[in-house]
């Protein structure tokens, strides 16, 4: 399993500078009242701590009941203006946080879907998955936290602080003696967190893949017996996430532990050093009780924001992959000055076209042309680069020599948008999403009316097993379309095809893996979707491809042949080879033989042709 390459550690300011422009700008305002809210709930503990000299030196040592009134009044206030405060200020940063998050969770899936076929295969969806979902939640609670330490609690810690120097400033300085002694060991302990939190993340991404495996691969799981060997694979990585999750946990615990360290010592040394001058009568027990109040509630605020630092370290693990995924530019792009894509039924061409993955070569040369309006079917064995000629013509990779052109248009002079739009796919694993069978043909599209949504249907052999389904075309596929048959799931793909109508289309093993009777069916719509377009059939057995208007034979990535069914078996080669081997016509039986025969060369001696994917498929049924 790949995990992701670890990155240089990001400082906090650059982190957040990211997260500032472009998520928490746009809500600055609300950001700006809750930081007022804030600041009125953290100056609250001020104003409590210095009441508390008027209460013990004004109304508890004369006994004055005025006074004493309103002391008690101001107390009120102070909790009514926290109690309010605080509620408001809560819900102005839950919608911050929230919409914020969402924000952030929609771009980073946006950006995910451009990226190339090269990046999806080294990041499994498992990681993928857990950035998207587990990342962006880790950072939505420190956000609201951050903000509200960096609001509330730095408030709150002046006002104490000013009360503490109002009344002594020695006192003060005795106080927090301890804090130069806390400062080392917390920049230890973050940078340990950060270390383990990162660990954590990459082990969680681990275990997203891990389940993603097990819960799409459940039949041959359990057709295999893998049971026990995937909850042992599973077991083994989740006790390494609870390691790392409870090292972090103990490193988050250890800066708040430090400020209760610190603030015992503080304690320790101020009643030592004060005492004696309460004793003497140089301070009141009211100035006293405000300072002491003021610097037993100080520490309570310092403890949250060291506390914060831990889960900061926590969040910084995450932004960092977040920050890198979302900076991640696609390789393949529009052009800068797009020509217009070809009107009618192109022809399709590669030329001398050349493709490497590192130091394996996919493609080595590759030309033929696709003649508008006809079916050109790909064979060789596997690995001969069938697959990758699709990849290249719809722009899934570019290759690195050649050309590829629609009607005489470079594909890379073409946008995006309007080259895909050109393309149809029918491939072997029909690709549903869990939505109806409605949603699953219009995929979004209001402008369909029923009629013709209806015409695709019949076409497609949709309307055949409509009325199998509970509720028609609002049935529920279920996941991947598993609540359908193979060769209803293929009718499916082949309606959403005709209703894009797109003047190419790509068959990549369409009905390869279905019954006979599913096939049938399949190969007659098939057979409508084909007529008027420019089709490319990949194909691994050669009965399905000899009426064929053209065969082109790959090697190796190249190009070595190509012609009629009939032209290849005349000139042996590669094609003749293929032939042999799938068919073995030397040692078959009479009845292998008539079965699949190997066709007349001599002229004329070719039968009439039915329709082209008729001709094309129909050779399935007999292999």
């Amino acid at each position: 399993m790949d995990t992701p390459k670890a990155l240089p550690e990001t400082k906090a300011w650059p982190l957040m500078r990211w997260l500032w422009s472009g998520y928490l700008n746009k809500y600055k305002w609300l950001l700006l009242a809750a930081a007022i809210l804030m600041a009125l709930e953290g100056g609250s503990l001020g104003a409590f701590s210095y009441m508390m000299k008027p209460m013990f030196d004004t109304a508890f040592a004369t006994g004055n009941s005025g006074a004493l009134f309103s002391v008690s009044l101001v107390f009120g206030g102070i909790f009514l203006l926290r109690g309010v405060t605080s509620v408001c200020h809560k819900i102005l940063m839950a919608t911050v946080s929230q919409k914020s998050s969402a924000d952030l969770r929609m771009d980073l899936v946006s950006n995910l879907m451009v990226q190339d076929n090269a990046f999806h295969q080294t990041h499994p969806p498992g990681h993928l998955i857990q950035r998207v979902q587990a990342d962006v939640q880790s950072i939505n609670g420190v956000w609201a936290a951050f903000i509200t330490g960096a609001g509330r609690d730095v408030i709150a810690l002046f006002s104490l602080i000013g009360v503490a120097l109002s009344i002594d400033w020695v006192w003060t300085l005795v106080a927090l003696v301890g804090i130069p002694i806390l400062i080392l060991p917390a920049l230890v302990a973050q940078r340990f967190v950060r270390r383990r939190a990162r660990e954590a993340r990459d082990l969680g991404a681990d275990i997203s893949t891990r389940l993603d495996e097990i819960f799409h691969g459940i039949v041959p799981t359990k057709l295999n017996r893998l049971e026990a060997y995937q909850s042992e694979r599973f077991r083994r990585d989740t006790k390494s996430l609870v390691k790392a999750q409870i090292k972090s946990t103990a490193g988050t615990s250890s800066i708040s532990g430090m400020v209760d360290f610190t603030a015992g010592l503080g304690v320790f040394c101020v009643l030592l050093y004060g005492g004696s001058e309460i004793v003497s009568g140089e301070k009141t027990v009211g100035e006293f009780m405000a300072f002491f109040t003021a610097m037993g509630m100080m520490f309570e605020p310092l403890r949250r924001l060291a506390g914060i630092t831990g889960l900061w370290q926590v969040a910084a693990a995450a932004i960092e992959r977040l920050k890198e995924l979302m900076e991640l530019k696609p390789t393949i792009t529009d052009p800068v000055k797009a020509k217009p894509a070809p009107a009618g039924v192109p022809e399709l061409k590669l030329d001398g076209v050349k493709l490497s993955y590192g130091d394996t070569a996919v493609l080595q040369g590759a030309t033929f042309t696709a003649e508008a309006g006809k079916t050109t079917a790909i064979v060789g064995a596997s690995g001969a680069g069938k697959s990758t000629i699709f990849n290249v013509l719809t722009r899934l990779v570019d290759p690195q020599k050649g050309t590829v052109t629609l009607q005489g248009v470079n594909n890379r002079d073409l946008t995006l948008n309007d080259l895909r739009n050109q393309f149809s796919v029918v491939s072997q694993e029909a690709l549903l999403f869990d939505e109806t069978v409605r949603e699953n043909i219009l995929l979004g599209r209001e402008d369909v009316s029923e009629e013709d949504l209806k015409k695709v249907l019949d076409a497609a052999h949709v309307s055949d097993f409509l009325p199998k389904l509970a509720k028609g075309l609002d049935t529920e596929v279920g996941p991947r379309g598993s609540n359908l048959s193979g060769g209803q799931r293929q009718r499916v793909v082949i309606a959403r095809a005709l209703l894009r109508n797109t003047p190419i289309l790509l068959l990549d093993e369409a009905t390869s893996a279905l019954d006979t009777k599913s096939e049938t069916v399949v190969q007659k719509a098939l057979d409508k979707l084909s007529k008027g377009r420019t089709t490319l059939v990949i194909a691994h057995r050669l009965s399905t491809v000899r009426e064929a208007d053209k065969i082109v034979v790959m090697d190796k990535g190249a190009v070595v042949d190509q012609g009629t069914h009939e032209e290849l078996l005349a000139r042996g080669g590669v094609y003749a080879e293929l032939h042999r081997l799938q068919f073995n016509t030397e040692g078959a039986t009479a009845e292998q033989q008539a079965l699949h025969p190997v066709p007349a060369i001599a002229a004329g001696s070719a039968e009439p042709r039915p329709g082209i994917l008729g001709r094309i498929f129909g050779g399935w049924l007999r292999n």
